[in-house]
């Protein structure tokens, strides 16, 4: 999985500034804890999206599979290959991917119904 630059700096800022505060005596080997030392559930992460989503002014229902859904049509629709894609998701099967491909259709169908002069 590509990781940009800023991410890489910030996670590094975490685990010197930050990880160590919250590393306990049965911490595992997480990156990200939670606030009492242990690794974050599903459930609080979601909490975390939901809470960054608000904060940001989002109005629409932000969860961390929406986040994944729009990575991968971003990358889609900037040409990336769909086997890269499929590769960065985990799909076993390239026809749970190909369901991008239907999305950024719509885009493109939505695009030029809306700009041409004979749609």
């Amino acid at each position: 999985m590509p990781v940009g630059r800023k991410a890489c700096e910030a996670i590094s800022r975490y685990i010197e500034n930050e990880r160590s505060r919250l590393v306990r005596r049965r911490t595992g080997s997480e990156i990200f804890l939670s606030a009492r030392g242990g690794k974050l559930t599903t459930t609080r992460i979601w909490q975390i999206v939901k809470t960054c989503g608000r904060r940001s002014g989002l109005e629409v229902n932000i969860y961390p599979h929406l986040l994944r859904h729009s990575f991968a049509t971003h990358l889609l629709g900037n040409g990336a290959d769909l086997r890269i894609i499929q590769e960065m998701l985990g799909h076993a099967d390239i026809s749970t991917t190909q369901i991008y491909t239907h999305v950024d259709q719509q885009r493109l169908k939505a695009v030029h119904h809306k700009f041409h002069p004979r749609a």
